[in-house]
């Protein structure tokens, strides 16, 4: 007899399948990926062999190892559940009721940033002026502002150069944008440990694949080798952006 099917169980069906494509989004983005297969892969024999071919010496042996699966599982994607909390509890769900009460220059204001941050990403691209910006998102940088000296200015071409000019105190360290204003400058990041970067890359593409695996953050990165535009955001690395492409991806980034 089949069981009854109700509008719970489908919304129960549902939430769980976003939860476990979340998961694999997660996983994928932050290099855990094989390591997240080989967890499935293990309990997928754990349950053959325990409740299909029913075999008692080695299906105690994994029992042992499930039973204590919880801890293993917290020690090895400690980052990824760290992000996957910061993320859930630092979103800040009234975004969208305040953008219906705001003024109607803002979307104005919000172009003139872009359009600065890109004049300076792409002057200093010209000159190979190493540079490091990085634009909050979701998850507060609280933590990494603290790291360099604060700014707190409107968002200006000569000003983003000027600080990156490399005869400046802080143009080896990070900028961080937030809510349209330059917060900080000369910030220290967490650097990428992942072996897929290319080795001709240097500290500041580590520092910004790793701020982009730590939270939600995205980051423009110019090299100061060969004046590339690259950008890093859910783990994942872009090299050699043209001014359209960077365009592009701050306007898909909504967060200056």
């Amino acid at each position: 007899m089949l069981l009854p099917f109700g509008v719970k169980d489908a919304i129960d069906i549902f939430l769980v399948a976003l939860f476990l494509y979340y998961v694999y989004r997660l996983m994928k983005t932050s290099g855990a990926f094989n390591l997240f297969i080989g967890v499935l892969a293990f309990l997928a024999l754990w349950v053959v062999i325990t409740q299909i071919l029913e075999l008692p010496l080695i299906g105690s042996m994994l029992d042992k190892l499930v039973s204590v699966g919880t801890i293993a599982i917290v020690i090895l994607f400690q980052d990824e559940i760290r992000r996957f909390l910061a993320t859930m509890g630092s979103h800040n769900r009234w975004k969208s009721f305040a953008r219906l009460f705001s003024i109607k220059k803002e979307p104005e204001k919000k172009k003139s940033d872009m359009t600065a941050v890109i004049l300076a990403c792409v002057s200093m691209s010209r000159t190979k002026t190493g540079a490091l910006i990085v634009l909050e998102n979701g998850i507060n940088l609280e933590s990494y502002k603290r790291t360099g000296e604060k700014i707190n200015a409107e968002i200006k071409t000569r000003l983003i150069e000027n600080i990156f000019f490399k005869n400046s105190p802080l143009h080896d360290g990070a900028m961080i944008i937030s809510s349209g204003k330059i917060d900080s400058a000369g910030c220290v990041l967490p650097l990428s440990h992942s072996s897929n970067i290319p080795k001709e890359l240097g500290l500041r593409h580590r520092a910004a694949l790793g701020i982009s695996q730590e939270t939600d953050a995205k980051a423009i990165i110019v090299s100061e080798e060969t004046g590339k535009i690259s950008i890093a955001y859910q783990g994942q690395l872009k090299i050699g952006l043209t001014p359209e492409s960077l365009e592009q991806f701050l306007s898909d980034a909504n967060n200056l």
